[in-house]
C-alpha cells in the first residue's frame, strides 16, 4: 500500500464497522459532529457503501473536509483509494486515507508502536505490528472466521440452546432467554436466514451469555472458549512480527466483547500465563481517534503497509 504523510486541517473520519457507521468530522483533532449510519455489509462491495456515507456526512456538516480518513470492515488489502475519490466527484475532497479498522483499532489503542491489538465485536480482527512487520489474524467474517466475536458466541449460544432442545446438549439458561425471541424455537433458523440485519442480529445474543456467564454453565464454557480463542490469535499474530519471544508485548483491547466480565478475565489469565509482563491496555480512545491518528503517521511507520492514501 501506498505510504502515508501527515495530514493538517479539517479532517472526516469514518470507522465503519459491520454493526454501525460513524462519521466525525474533526478540525485540529477537535471534534465538531458525530453522524450515525448503518454498518457496511460484506457481501457487497465496501468502497460504495463508504462513499455513500461520505457524502451524506459532507451534506449534513457545515465543515470542509477537503481530507477523509477511513478504517473500515470487511475491506479489501487491494482497496483503490481512487476508486473512493472518483465515487465522491463533486465534493470539495481531494485526498482519501483507507485502512481496514484493525489498522486504526490499532493506533487508537496501542499507538504507533509494536504491539498487538485485539477488536472484538460483531465481528473480530487481530493486528500485530514488529518494528519493521505487520501481519492481521483473522477477521475473515462470519461464515470462515471471526473466532471469538459477537457473532461467534451468539452463534455458539444458539447452536447451544438448539441442542438443549433436541436433547443433544445439557439444559441451559440460555434457552428460555433465547426461545422468547422466536414465535416457534423449531423455525428459529428459517427467520435468521430470511432477516437482512441476520449478523448483528445473531452476534446481539452475546449480550445474555455475557449475563448469564456467572450462574450458567455452557454460558461459561462459551464465554472461556471464546477467550482461548482470541488468546492464541493473539499469539499467532506477535508470531508472526518477531515480538513473540518478549515477555512483555503491549497488548490492546477494544469492543463490546470485553464488556463480558467472565471473558475478559480469563482472557487476561490466559494471556498472563504465555506472556508473563503483559502490558494491557484498552487505549484513550476509539476507532474515529484512530481515523484521525492514521493521518499523522509518520513516513517511516510500519503501519504505512497498511494505509492506501490517493489524492487528486
Amino acid at each position: 500500500m501506498d505510504t502515508n504523510g501527515a495530514s493538517s486541517g479539517p479532517v472526516l473520519c469514518v470507522d465503519a464497522g459491520q454493526t454501525g457507521t460513524r462519521a466525525q468530522p474533526r478540525v485540529d483533532g477537535v471534534q465538531v459532529d458525530l453522524f450515525e449510519y448503518v454498518g457496511v455489509f460484506n457481501d457487497r462491495p465496501t468502497v460504495p457503501q463508504l462513499a455513500e456515507h461520505v457524502k451524506k456526512a459532507l451534506r449534513q456538516t457545515e465543515v470542509d473536509c477537503p481530507v477523509v480518513s477511513i478504517g473500515s470492515s470487511g475491506l479489501k488489502d487491494d482497496a483503490d483509494p481512487n476508486e473512493l475519490l472518483t465515487l465522491l466527484e463533486g465534493t470539495d475532497v481531494h485526498k482519501v486515507l483507507l485502512a481496514h479498522d484493525s489498522t486504526t483499532s490499532y493506533l487508537a489503542t496501542v499507538g504507533d508502536q509494536p504491539g498487538v491489538v485485539v477488536a472484538a465485536g460483531t465481528g473480530v480482527v487481530i493486528l500485530a505490528v514488529g518494528r519493521t512487520k505487520v501481519a492481521r489474524v483473522d477477521g475473515w467474517g462470519y461464515l470462515i472466521g471471526d473466532a471469538g466475536s459477537g457473532y461467534w458466541i451468539g452463534r455458539a449460544a444458539l447452536d447451544a440452546v438448539m441442542r438443549a432442545h433436541d436433547g443433544r446438549g445439557e439444559p441451559t439458561q440460555l434457552s428460555e432467554h433465547i426461545e422468547q425471541d422466536f414465535d416457534d424455537i423449531e423455525t428459529a433458523y428459517l427467520d435468521l436466514q430470511s432477516d437482512k440485519m441476520k449478523v448483528s442480529r445473531i452476534a446481539s445474543y452475546a449480550k445474555i451469555v455475557s449475563a448469564l456467564a456467572g450462574s450458567d454453565a455452557t454460558a461459561l464454557r462459551i464465554s472461556q472458549d471464546a477467550a482461548t480463542e482470541l488468546v492464541h490469535s493473539v499469539t499467532s499474530g506477535l508470531t508472526r512480527v518477531d515480538e513473540a519471544d518478549k515477555p512483555d508485548p503491549t497488548v490492546g483491547v477494544v469492543g463490546k466483547v470485553f464488556r463480558n466480565t467472565v471473558l475478559e478475565k480469563h482472557f487476561e489469565k490466559l494471556l498472563t500465563e504465555r506472556f508473563p509482563q503483559v502490558k494491557l491496555t484498552e487505549g484513550r480512545g476509539d476507532g474515529l481517534d484512530g481515523c484521525y491518528a492514521m493521518t499523522q503517521l509518520s513516513p517511516k511507520s510500519a503501519l504505512n503497509q497498511r494505509v492506501s492514501t490517493a489524492t487528486v
